[in-house]
């Protein structure tokens, strides 16, 4: 098996649900691995190593993907656990695609003394069949959290799939430049490190194939020994992009496994690793890749400030600009995710290079708020049904009606915002600002003043449309405020925000559609819809109802995307 495994947030561990017959529900995919941190496990400060830590991840994830019928670790934040700690690491299947399926892996640690546990982090690995005959069998979600991760899974597939041509076009549009003066910085070559290791049967699994995680704990060898060459010193892994498996090595395979700095920040450095396999007199055949960021500790555990790297002419340059390109999207990516939904909305800066993780996000909040199950029902007026919800000191809302019009349909003529205001009173006006993609459209939207003589309000929107990846997924319209330069606020409206909204489409039958409105309600939007909550008006039964009959009226039309107006 192939695999590419990528690193996300860290969310609450699985759980056990109860079933109707009383028996606590357990995922058949799920497996449980815990060890305890000895000395042989530890590096140069008695801390867990993590390629000792990538080891076991990758074994969990092994033996539930081998209950189902590794990896690109993407910003992958690592935390210390000591000597004497225990690491509980728990794996399912999520989802299975045509030929590949996504496992989940929960990393946990616990204090013995205290019986004290926290999370150390979360991984998504990708399993590949190498056989295209062959068929994976379906994953059925059965709790709300599998469903969740199961809708999830598409999303993050999406988004690996795209990732290389987000690095290139951000390496097309660079400005970026070598410094002038580059007499103090330390010659990338004097970084460079190469080591070979012989594939002996321990470090194969029961294919003959090494193990995914015996590889990647011996590129973070090589890739510490590069970072301590810069520093002088011993440095502390953060962060690991794309773990990547480009192939298999078996046993008796020799891997040369190089690593080199491509280039160095303040407090951080990123260092490329690759291993090569050959077999005796063969030519050598690139199996992984992957990108490690360190730093360097003081006493304190605070950074300290790192020496600048003279790259090598060529290709040391390329690696040098590349590495500032996936610094660029850790940080964008880091700023989008600390957006959080509890706090006040506060819109993300949208530009080509976060393009990806704004889309994923926006996708991925609707997506979560659609699994939620604690909704309240309102008030119902025929068909039409408008439900609350409270959480977090948020308000959340959902209208649910169905329509007699195809599912696709309905997704094409929803996903035109500027088609909107023929149905809802509250879009005045609409305009794209930028078709970014086939999938993600830039709007700018006025709405008129809910008091009489007030200023109307405008939203910058992000909308985000997904066909479903497969039987069990809906059409998905996802919309969020983002900033743009081009577009600020002005004296004429006030500044609105939607921090997360958008439509649900499930395909009832050929011709029959449930369409579920969903939004997390802000200041901005709060005064259009909070007369319909408390019961005094009923005005979200007249624009859903204009809805369908909008919906009715143009399910034959052929329906075209939206143009940029740039």
């Amino acid at each position: 098996m192939l695999r590419n495994l990528s690193e996300k947030q860290i969310k609450n561990p699985c759980r056990g649900h109860g079933t109707l017959s009383g028996e606590v529900y357990r995922n058949p995919t799920q497996v449980q691995m815990s060890q305890i941190v000895l000395p042989c496990h530890a590096n140069h400060c008695g801390e867990l190593s993590v390629g000792q830590l990538l080891k076991w991840m990758d074994s969990t994830a092994c033996f539930s993907m081998c209950r189902h019928v590794v990896p690109s670790v993407d910003s992958k934040k690592t935390v210390a656990l000591r000597v004497g700690k225990v690491v509980n690491i728990t794996a399912k299947v999520n989802r299975a695609f045509t030929s590949s399926m996504e496992v989940g892996i929960l990393v946990m640690c616990e204090d013995l003394y205290t019986s004290h546990q926290w999370k150390v982090c979360r991984a998504f690995a990708t399993f590949v069949a190498r056989r295209t005959e062959v068929q994976l069998k379906q994953v059925i979600p059965h709790t709300q959290m599998e469903q969740m991760e199961y809708s999830l899974a598409a999303e993050r597939r999406r988004m690996r799939l795209i990732h290389a041509e987000i690095i290139t076009d951000l390496l097309s549009c660079s400005t970026a430049q070598l410094g002038t003066d580059m007499r103090d910085a330390v010659p990338a070559e004097r970084t460079r490190v190469e080591s070979v290791e012989l594939v002996l049967p321990p470090h194969a699994n029961h294919q003959v194939s090494t193990f995914g995680g015996q590889i990647m704990a011996w590129m973070e060898n090589v890739a510490t020994i590069a970072a301590s060459r810069l520093c002088n010193a011993h440095p502390t892994l953060r962060t690991i992009d794309m773990f990547h498996f480009r192939g298999p090595s078996h046993i008796g395979d020799r891997l040369v496994l190089k690593a080199i700095v491509n280039n160095s920040f303040k407090h951080s450095m990123e260092v490329g690793v690759c291993a090569e396999a050959y077999k005796g007199g063969e030519p050598l055949r690139h199996i992984n890749s992957a990108f490690m960021t360190f730093e360097v500790l003081d006493g304190e555990r605070k950074a300290c400030t790192l020496p600048r790297i003279r790259p090598e002419p060529i290709d040391g340059k390329r690696r040098y600009k590349e590495a500032i390109a996936r610094k660029k999207i850790r940080l964008d990516r880091k700023y989008i995710v600390s957006c959080k939904h509890t706090e006040v909305p506060v819109s993300v800066p949208w530009d080509p290079s976060n393009q990806m993780y704004l889309s994923y996000n926006n996708v991925s909040a609707l997506k979560l708020m659609d699994t939620r199950n604690n909704w309240v029902l309102t008030s119902e007026k025929n068909k039409v049904r408008l439900y609350t919800l409270e959480e977090n000191h948020m308000l959340f809302f959902k209208v649910v009606m169905c329509v007699s019009v195809p599912a696709e349909q309905t997704f094409h003529l929803l996903s035109d915002l500027r088609r909107r205001k023929e149905w809802d009173r509250h879009y005045e006006e609409c305009e794209v600002i930028n078709q970014a993609d086939e999938d993600d459209t830039l709007y700018r939207i006025t709405a008129p003043s809910v008091r009489k003589g007030g200023k109307g309000q405008d939203f910058i929107l992000l909308a985000s449309r997904r066909k479903p990846c497969g039987p069990r997924d809906p059409y998905l319209i996802a919309l969020r405020s983002v900033t743009l330069p081009t577009h600020p606020p002005t004296e004429e409206c006030t500044r609105g925000e939607v921090l997360c909204a958008g439509f649900t489409i499930w395909e009832e039958s050929p011709s029959d559609t449930k369409i579920t409105y969903y939004n997390q309600a802000t200041p901005g939007v709060i005064p259009y819809i909070s007369t319909d909550i408390a019961g005094l008006s009923s005005s979200f039964y007249s624009s859903f109802a204009a809805c369908s009959q909008f919906l009715e009226a143009n399910k034959d039309n052929v329906v075209t995307l939206p143009k940029s107006s740039l």
